[in-house]
């Protein structure tokens, strides 16, 4: 060690000597290798290798504005120009930066690409993101103050490093320290305070201010209705004009070609005049800021096919509008559009353009024109003679699908048919489909298959029907089997009688999840309590009740319900309710559902009586006095007995024998305690065709005994087919 060390002092004396006989040149750089230190300096090297780098210190702020450069110029009545910031973003990521206040903002760029902002207590800001330098452009407006000889605006400057201002005013006349002259036009460069609001005014020779025209502008928006009969089409059209700038007097419209204007009117219309196909109609107030015009006109048609006109408001910035096509008669009408039509549903259309309407709705259209196109609607009918009844129309379609685990399908549909001298309901079948059975009042009939479809009977031998009466028939699908998840589709026939209301109930095996219902189908629980309608058709409760929560001490006029129970409270499902009319002789059969509730509808004020029939109770039969303007629920109990046993009662308030208001309520808890269970119970609509299967119709079906119901309407179906799309998965 010592040794070493010798060495090292020596050399320590020996390099001074060669530095100072020669600094120009420098020994060469020493070859790589081991260096021997003394063990304290190697472990302060090694303490000082362990310390932690030191992090950089975060940004103070956010960001800094460094610059912003305003250039505006007068025109008219306001403001108008571009603001320029310049800064810099000094934090990692996303960051809110406020731009300015108080001012219109009408366009924003960074990079020549637009910037979306959002305004925040009156200040536009945009979202950046950083480190970077960023540079962002504003097209913006400030409103401007003229008074006689003077005019001035008030300019909100931003908080930037610097703000320069450069100003155009037109004219050369203006009274200020710093300006130059050109052109017609005094140009004024200023540097400004940041962060505060600078006045800035001129004085004119002029002693009162100069009266600028304004160029009118307004919007149209028109909603036409087109009605075609026999002998012309008649148009009613409804302008709505908005006003946006000036002061117009008069508004001028184009009439189409061959119609003639038979009346034209509106609250602020002062007169109306036609003149080479030109509408002039002059309005009491032109300071108004919107008008509204009713225009009808006519034209006589010997053809079968015309073209709809479209109204146009001369000079209109923008022109909108929905049209509206009705036909007189029996008639089949054909719409084609063209030209940025775009078709929509009658629901959608205004409901001051629906009340016009006082026939058939045929088509309902939207539009918006633009520059290169024109809208267009080709119209074309056939006419049919008029029929003094219809043959046969479905008061309503009671549908039951029994579906199996290999993808087959049983399904029965129970129709409540008005028949006039229709003799066969033509049911055009899904392709794998066929028709096993078929009744009419409650009579086995035999289908026919036709070269254009099957055929089940509406009456049969001896049978004469006076009032509505139940046709229905039975079919199977051979279906796809089912795997562990996919989808599905069943479909029901076409039928070509007129169906008021359908009501489809699904039953499928419990072991498949089924969600996302597709189709034309409404689900049933999705409907108001106060569509629910059931008076006539039985079983139909049963069916399509459990798809509503309705309370049912809450009854609409001219409907009459309740719940039927056992002694012990418990709910009594499939109890047979007969609702008869004592002054008219009318009677109605119900179902109670699961829940034990019950409904019928369309009953007038009067003495009612009801007959509650069960298997394993005594009948019970009450006579009341039914107020029809403000009903109330009846509600019974029904005792254990043989069926042949008849219980009168006489119902008051609705209240049950023998249970106080706290029971009534507490079994009105239990109908809601699990409703999702009650929705997806089956009926004994689902019961009585598993019973049907065995023995009664000519085919084997494995119909599992457990599953989950899912109900369905579709009002007013017209030959045409009705369809449930869902999606699966195995448990």
């Amino acid at each position: 060690m010592k040794k070493i060390l010798s060495i090292i002092v020596a050399w320590m004396l020996v390099l001074p000597c060669f530095a100072a006989a020669d600094e120009l040149a420098r020994p060469p750089v020493p070859a790589a290798g081991n260096v021997t230190l003394p063990l304290d300096e190697y472990n302060r090297l090694i303490e000082l290798a362990g310390k932690p780098a030191r992090k950089p210190d975060a940004p103070p702020v956010p960001y800094t504005m460094k610059r912003a450069d305003l250039n505006f110029r007068v025109a008219n009545e306001s403001v108008q120009g571009t603001v320029q910031l310049q800064g810099e973003i000094l934090h990692k990521g996303a960051t809110k930066i406020p731009l300015t206040t108080g001012m219109a903002i009408l366009d924003a760029r960074q990079e020549g690409k637009g910037l979306p902002l959002a305004l925040e207590n009156g200040t536009h800001t945009a979202v950046l993101v950083g480190p970077a330098d960023f540079a962002v452009t504003l097209d913006a407006g400030l409103p401007l103050t003229m008074e006689a000889g003077r005019a001035s605006f008030s300019l909100p400057v931003p908080s930037a490093g610097s703000v320069r201002l450069a100003l155009v005013v037109p004219g050369d006349h203006t009274n200020v320290r710093i300006r130059s002259s050109e052109k017609g036009q005094t140009a004024i460069e200023a540097t400004l305070v940041p962060g505060q609001p600078t006045n800035i005014w001129w004085t004119t020779r002029e002693t009162a201010t100069p009266v600028v025209p304004k160029e009118v502008r307004f919007l149209s928006d028109v909603k036409t209705l087109v009605s075609v009969s026999e002998a012309d089409i008649r148009i009613a059209a409804l302008a709505d004009i908005t006003v946006v700038q000036g002061e117009p007097s008069q508004f001028q419209i184009e009439v189409p070609a061959g119609f003639e204007i038979t009346g034209a009117t509106g609250a602020s219309v002062e007169s109306s005049e036609v003149e080479s196909g030109v509408l002039t109609l002059k309005v009491t107030g032109p300071a108004q800021r919107s008008h509204e015009f009713l225009i009808s006109m006519e034209k006589s048609i010997s053809a079968t096919r015309a073209d709809a006109p479209f109204l146009s408001c001369k000079d209109a910035q923008r022109e909108t509008g929905e049209v509206l096509v009705e036909g007189a008669g029996t008639i089949e009408l054909t719409a084609t559009e063209a030209g940025g039509l775009k078709r929509i549903d009658f629901k959608e259309m205004s409901p001051y353009l629906r009340s016009l309407a006082h026939s058939p709705m045929q088509a309902a259209f939207r539009y918006h024109k633009q520059p290169n196109e024109k809208p267009a609607l080709a119209l074309e009918w056939t006419r049919f003679p008029d029929s003094s009844v219809i043959a046969a129309v479905a008061e309503r379609a009671v549908v039951t699908t029994l579906v199996t685990t290999e993808g087959r399908s049983l399904t029965e549909i129970r129709l409540t048919i008005k028949n006039q001298a229709q003799p066969f309901l033509k049911v055009a079948l899904p392709a794998g489909a066929s028709i096993l059975s078929a009744e009419v009042a409650g009579g086995k009939v035999k289908p026919v298959e036709g070269p254009d479809g099957n055929r089940v009977p509406l009456l049969r031998a001896g049978f004469r029907p006076v009032d509505s009466y139940t046709v229905s028939f039975v079919f199977m699908h051979s279906g796809a089997p089912f795997a562990k998840k996919g989808g599905s589709d069943l479909v029901l026939p076409k039928m070509d009688v007129p169906i008021n209301l359908l009501q489809w109930e699904v039953f499928l095996p419990e072991q498949y999840k089924v969600k996302d219902f597709g189709g034309d189908a409404i689900a049933a629980n999705l409907l108001p309590a106060a569509s629910l309608d059931v008076s006539g058709a039985e079983g139909a409760l049963n069916g399509m009740a459990r798809g509503y929560s309705f309370d049912m001490l809450s009854l609409l006029p001219g409907q009459l319900g309740g719940i039927v129970v056992d002694p012990t409270g418990a709910m009594v499902p499939n109890a047979q309710l007969t609702v008869t009319q004592i002054d008219t002789g009318a009677q109605r059969t119900v179902v109670t559902d699961n829940s034990g509730r019950w409904i019928v509808s369309n009953l007038s004020t009067g003495r009612v009586k009801i007959a509650v029939n069960a298997f394993g109770f005594k009948q019970l039969v009450s006579q009341i006095d039914y107020n029809g303007g403000g009903p109330v629920p009846f509600n019974f109990a029904l005792s254990v007995g043989a069926a042949s046993e008849l219980v009168e009662v006489t119902a008051a308030n609705g209240r049950l024998s023998g249970y106080s208001t706290v029971d009534l309520e507490r079994l009105q808890r239990d109908v809601r305690k699990n409703p999702e269970k009650q929705q997806m119970a089956a009926s004994s609509n689902v019961t009585n065709l598993q019973q049907r299967i065995s023995g009664v119709l000519p085919v084997r079906v494995d119909v599992p005994r457990a599953g989950n119901s899912y109900n369905f309407v579709r009002p007013l179906v017209l030959d045409e087919e009705t369809k449930v799309s869902f999606t699966y998965k195995s448990k």
